[in-house]
């Protein structure tokens, strides 16, 4: 059996050799980046490079970086599923040589000194071409020249990489698969397939494009890239031969672990097996988000949102299985052992971790309780609907409707699969397609509202927002020397209409303060203050007295940006060049964003 660890050092080892730069993996919550909530990808974190910046370790870097993804979060329990996983990556900046990528691919995959597997059991996919773009056939010629048999072509859904919305840089990627002796599902199955058949392991994506307005025919870029990304989890599940990624290491000792405590048994039924793989998944995503430098809590919005949920799905799959939740903190323990090597702020913020996690467990308990207490309404309102309606001669179902339920999951988290058991021992049946409508309303508004919250921002590279990211060293300057050194950002999101910044802050500003502040920066902006910044290690960016609480997101060697006297901080821009290309700074509104954290809202005129 092959190791993470084993994985990890093989990957360390391969990209060294070959003159690459291992840079640091960043934090787990996107900092000017506000497309997503959370870093979803390798290349996340590396957008600003991507897009012309230069980075400081060069132009062929890899690491590892954790993740979290959350749209497939109904289908975590299957075998493959996650919201949390590490990727492994590398880069080449600037420049886009397939030929040399694929032999790379190609030599890690196969050799016996790295992962080993016959160039047999690999399959790999081509992006075949269309209007926008032409077939890849230098792709497919470096597949063919390593010796790999099964090369197929494939339409733009399955390989062609660009942003949301097709506008920007984007190119073919080509697809590694593992075939795992499945028997072919018919004459034309291939990676595309869902059979089962092939199992993707590695993805490189080669952004030699870009398209202006969507629709219209991709043109070269001036500045290409290659970004490619492996999947850690699945590759274990591929290299050790196993059925389920929760088969693998570090999940099957948690596995293992709640079976020694819970009533029901994992292999007991299908629902338990789920039970057991969503609690291990949500408490590690947990662990991730929690353990995080940037500090997010369970909330109602944002990152605190999806953590709050994480957290109260593992709750009610831990009573599906009668596991008491006390056993949440050995669960975290076990996880923090094993991850806080690779990553020390898990290690840190250990007992933060299961500190929180316990207030947000007690919180839902208590949810629960206000859950039961509204269900008896409902049943209480049906049954008085049943008198009436006799009365006038009808007759009602016993039906709890799918508004009902989907209500007593929106505002008292209390689980759908819940409501039903009720209903079920009251003598009711609920009204499950009108829930799933109603549910599938409330995440249509929800990504409308998302839509409209995270549009444009750093990921466009516009000046509009290189001068708002500018402006937000200004506010965490004057914030600093209004309320001393301990003031640390704790996130941003910066489209090129406006900025958010959030902050440690023990109390709402005053208007007095507001006004001070407001009036610090903008009598920086009058001063002209030119923008520079120089690269350094991150030991001298600190004893320069830089400010950097993402400094584990740049690697060894830094930028530090210095406006004057008045700000220094560890970041990887872009910024405007001098402080009068701001004009001025209004601020628009100041608010709680989640316990202990306030939230500042400006904009530029």
């Amino acid at each position: 059996m092959i190791t993470d660890n084993e994985i990890k050092e093989k990957w360390f080892k391969f990209f060294e050799k070959h003159g690459f730069k291992r840079i640091e993996n960043a934090s787990i919550i996107p900092e000017n980046d506000p497309t997503v909530l959370f870093t979803t990808a390798g290349m996340h974190p590396i957008v600003p490079y991507l897009l012309g910046e230069k980075h400081p370790a060069g132009n062929k870097l890899y690491n590892i970086q954790r993740c979290i993804r959350t749209g497939d979060i109904d289908e975590v329990g299957d075998s493959c599923h996650l919201t949390s996983f590490e990727m492994l990556g590398n880069w080449f900046l600037g420049d886009c040589p397939k030929e040399e990528m694929i032999k790379l691919s190609f030599e890690f995959l196969t050799s016996k000194e790295y992962l080993g597997i016959p160039k047999e059991r690999l399959a790999t996919t081509v992006f075949a071409g269309d209007e926008t773009a032409p077939r890849d056939e230098l792709t497919y010629k470096a597949w063919k020249n390593c010796g790999i048999e099964n090369v197929f072509f494939q339409g733009k859904e399955d390989n062609w990489w660009a942003l949301g919305g097709g506008v920007g840089p984007c190119g073919p990627d080509t697809e590694m698969f593992y075939d795992t002796g499945k028997k072919a599902c018919g004459p034309n199955c291939s990676p595309s397939c869902s059979c089962g058949k092939y199992m993707e392991i590695w993805n490189d994506v080669f952004m030699q494009y870009k398209v202006e307005k969507a629709g219209e025919k991709a043109i070269s870029l001036s500045r290409p890239n290659i970004d490619t990304g492996l999947g850690l989890e699945r590759a274990l599940v591929v290299f050790n031969g196993v059925e389920s990624i929760y088969d693998t290491g570090v999940f099957k000792e948690v596995i293992d672990f709640i079976g020694t405590k819970a009533k029901l048994k994992y292999t007991e039924n299908e629902k338990t097996t789920r039970a057991y793989r969503i609690i291990t998944d949500h408490l590690r995503s947990a662990m991730f988000i929690l353990g995080d430098a940037r500090g997010v809590v369970p909330s109602n919005i944002g990152q605190g949102y999806i953590l709050r949920r994480l957290i109260r799905r593992a709750v009610n799959c831990a009573r599906n299985i009668s596991l008491d939740t006390k056993f949440f903190g050995e669960i975290i323990d076990i996880f923090v052992d094993k991850h806080g090597v690779d990553y020390p702020d898990i290690a840190r913020n250990r007992q933060f971790i299961k500190t929180e996690l316990d207030k947000e467990v007690e919180k839902f308990s208590k949810a629960l309780e206000e859950g039961h207490k509204e269900f008896d309404k409902v049943i209480f309102g049906i049954e008085k609907h049943k008198e009436f309606a006799l009365k006038q001669g009808q007759v009602v179902d016993n039906v709890i409707s799918g508004k009902a339920c989907f209500r007593l999951y929106d505002t008292f988290g209390f689980p759908f699969e819940l409501t039903k058991e009720l209903a079920k021992e009251r003598g009711y049946d609920v009204d499950e397609a009108g829930f799933k409508l109603a549910f599938e309303e409330h995440q249509e508004k929800s990504r409308t509202a998302s839509a409209g919250t995270f549009k444009g921002g750093l990921a466009d590279s516009s000046y509009e927002s290189a001068k708002l990211h500018t402006a937000t060293h200004l506010i965490m300057a004057g914030l600093r020397k209004m309320f001393g050194s301990q003031v640390m950002q704790k996130g941003s999101n910066i489209t090129p209409e406006r900025l958010r910044i959030d902050f440690n802050l023990d109390h709402k500003m005053t208007p007095e303060e507001l006004s001070t502040l407001e009036n610090f920066v903008n009598d920086v902006i009058s001063k002209e203050i030119d923008v520079s910044y120089e690269e350094m290690s991150i030991g001298d960016a600190k004893k320069s007295g830089a400010v950097g609480v993402f400094e584990n997101k740049y690697g060894d060697v830094v930028k530090v940006y210095t406006i004057g006297n008045i700000s220094k901080e560890i970041c990887g821009g872009p910024h405007a060049k001098n402080t009068r290309d701001l004009h001025h700074l209004k601020i628009v509104k100041e608010e709680s964003s989640s316990s202990g954290v306030r939230r500042i809202k400006a904009v530029l005129d």
